[in-house]
């Protein structure tokens, strides 16, 4: 199991990379101005918006020094500011994402994939 890991008194707690990456992505879909997560298809080098249940491969969750490194692929909605779109997303992933998981964010990377019209 491919994991983040704490030692604790009690003993060693791993807690899934997917869990992490399926807690981030729902935390960022609710965020102001993001559409959702972009699959990003190396083959074609196209774009797709990535559905409730596939969220996850729009998210890389690496550890580095037992700290996270999260990487978000993400769609932007148009006509939105992507500056306090991403200071928002950031703010609202780090804090919700380290309450959940007892381990720090050393770095949130976001790569906008793409932009929608939302109706």
């Amino acid at each position: 199991m491919k994991g983040s890991s704490m030692n604790t008194h009690m003993g060693n707690i791993v807690i899934d990379n997917e869990v992490i990456a399926q807690y981030a992505g729902s935390v960022a879909v609710e965020c102001f101005g993001i559409v959702g997560m972009a699959g990003v298809s190396m083959k074609d080098g196209l774009v797709k918006l990535l559905k409730m249940d596939s969220i996850t491969r729009g998210i890389n969750v690496s550890l580095d020094n037992n700290k996270l490194v999260l990487d978000f692929h993400v769609i932007v909605a148009y006509g939105v500011s992507i500056l306090a779109v991403t200071d928002n997303l950031i703010s609202n992933v780090k804090y919700k994402v380290e309450e959940f998981t007892g381990i720090e964010i050393k770095k949130i990377n976001i790569f906008v994939e793409g932009v929608r019209v939302i109706d």
